[in-house]
């Protein structure tokens, strides 16, 4: 009876593009990466906020994504923001590509996670961007939704 060592789970999130998007469609995209950038991304030194999708000759890329250089990598360290190649089967490329002709539309960075087998995966959404008064929507649900949790909260403890 050995006991199994429990890896803890590593996922990054881009929390502002819930608040500026509405979300269509989500995939989950295998990441073309060198070695120390995984090992980085295992740390969590990962920063998604300022990324961006965009399709080039047909493939679709990262932009701007942020991973800090490994702190045990030597000349072999990787740039820090470099383009990186997402992999999609074509009939997803075909649909985001369709998708983000739509007047308002884009492809947004949300997650990065890994997956069972231990390959660093990218959730990216095709989405619509919230107009001012949908953002105060959001911020007022999420009020909303604390005071219930507030309230809810007290009675229990009673």
């Amino acid at each position: 009876m050995s006991k199994e060592k429990k890896k803890p789970k590593i996922e990054i999130l881009n929390r502002k593009a819930v608040y500026e998007y509405y979300f269509v469609q989500e995939y989950n995209a295998g990441m073309a990466l060198t070695g120390t950038e995984v090992k980085s991304i295992r740390d969590g030194n990962v920063n998604l906020t300022d990324a961006y999708c965009i399709f080039e000759q047909g493939e679709l890329w990262v932009k701007n994504l942020f991973i800090a250089e490994y702190k045990y990598g030597t000349d072999a360290n990787h740039l820090t923001r470099r383009n990186r190649k997402l992999l999609l089967r074509r009939p997803e490329l075909r649909k985001l590509e369709r998708g983000i002709k739509e007047k308002g539309s884009t492809i947004v960075p949300y997650k990065i996670f890994f997956s069972e087998r231990g390959y660093a995966k990218i959730t990216v959404c095709l989405a619509k961007g919230k107009k001012s008064f949908d953002k105060r929507e959001t911020i007022k649900d999420r009020e909303n939704k604390r005071e219930l949790d507030r309230v809810n909260k007290a009675y229990k403890v009673r």
